[in-house]
């Protein structure tokens, strides 16, 4: 059992800036790969970025390559994604998730979704 709290959501001006974070407790392990996704109103949730605890490569969403960055914090147990260049399109629910399975679908746990509010 994996549980995940999500942080720093907010209300920001097209062009600035938001920090998530992810705190994961309970069985986490350092093969699982933990994931970032958000859903916007009345579309499916999409995937945004993912890594794992261990390291290794990256991935991104096309549309957040260059300005999203996904990290991780090992001692903290902690996932974040730093979000520069804000675009009104990025206004979205943002889900933190962790799993053992693919990049887009490998996921068993989830957070509770923090809004992020982006104006023009």
């Amino acid at each position: 059992q994996v549980q995940l709290v999500e942080s720093g959501g907010g209300l920001v001006q097209a062009g600035g800036s938001l920090r998530l974070s992810c705190a994961a407790s309970g069985r986490t392990s350092s093969s699982y790969r933990m994931g970032w996704f958000r859903q916007a109103p009345g579309k499916e949730r999409e995937f945004v970025a993912a890594t794992r605890w261990s390291g290794g490569s990256t991935l991104y969403a096309d549309s957040v390559k260059g300005r999203f960055t996904i990290s991780r914090d090992n001692a903290k147990n902690t996932v974040y994604l730093q979000m520069n260049s804000l675009k009104p399109e990025d206004t979205a629910v943002y889900y933190c998730a962790a799993g053992r399975g693919s990049y887009s679908t490998g996921y068993d746990y989830w957070g509770q979704g923090t809004q992020v509010t982006v104006s023009s």
